[in-house]
């Protein structure tokens, strides 16, 4: 069965020619397709005829609604592509808008600590803090809308200066800026440095003289 509903046979009364492969083919092209699909390019994909190629899409469009399935392949702007269906258009807002969690990487999170406790700062601020060239995590952070411009800098060339947005405050179930934790909170004690210093701290190993010392004799 294709498209829940299709048969081969149905193909068939149409084209004898046309193979359950070529079907197969098309769907997984349109599958994984990100723009629609012209069907002049579908044709050449598939080695068939663009009278072809158009007919079966408007068959497994029609396959498609039949069955009741949750997408549908529709020709917009010139192409072919799958889509969701617009009667399910509630609960994809849902999955988009709030079940899909995107990673931030520890590049991003560093540079966000940064300037959410020094802000307002500018790149270059954040560039001498962190040691490496920021733009691209900022420029990450920006287009997420956990940063944006906040103003410049009165000394000279006014560079842009940046700190964190409303989002960030809410992703961090936070009411104001203020109520971040103290830093202090994160650095450690004077003693707890000391014992990592001299844990880490290599000792020179003293030549043993005994064995020397022993064939003299």
């Amino acid at each position: 069965m294709i498209g829940g509903e299709m048969s081969t046979q149905q193909f068939d009364e149409h084209d004898e020619t046309v193979e359950v492969d070529t079907v197969r083919a098309l769907e997984a092209i349109l599958m994984v397709a990100m723009e629609p699909v012209d069907p002049s390019l579908l044709a050449q994909l598939l080695e068939q005829s663009v009278d072809v190629v158009e007919r079966l899409c408007e068959e497994l469009a029609s396959a498609y609604e039949k069955a009741g399935h949750g997408f549908q392949l529709v020709k917009i702007a010139g192409g072919f592509r799958l889509q969701s269906h617009p009667d399910l258009a509630s609960y994809v807002e849902r999955f988009v808008l709030d079940s899909q969690e995107v990673r931030i990487s520890s590049a991003a999170l560093e540079t966000l600590a940064i300037i959410a406790y020094k802000q307002p700062i500018s790149r270059s601020q954040v560039s001498a803090i962190r040691g490496v060239d920021p733009d691209a995590v900022m420029r990450t952070l920006q287009a997420r809308g956990y940063i944006t411009e906040v103003g410049r800098d009165d000394g000279p060339g006014q560079a842009v200066m940046f700190g964190t947005t409303q989002m960030f405050l809410e992703k961090l179930g936070l009411a104001s800026i203020d109520k971040l934790p103290g830093i202090s909170q994160f650095v450690p004690d004077a003693s707890v440095v000391e014992a990592l210093e001299m844990g880490l701290r290599i000792v020179p190993q003293m030549p043993d003289n005994t064995t020397t010392q022993d064939s003299d004799n």
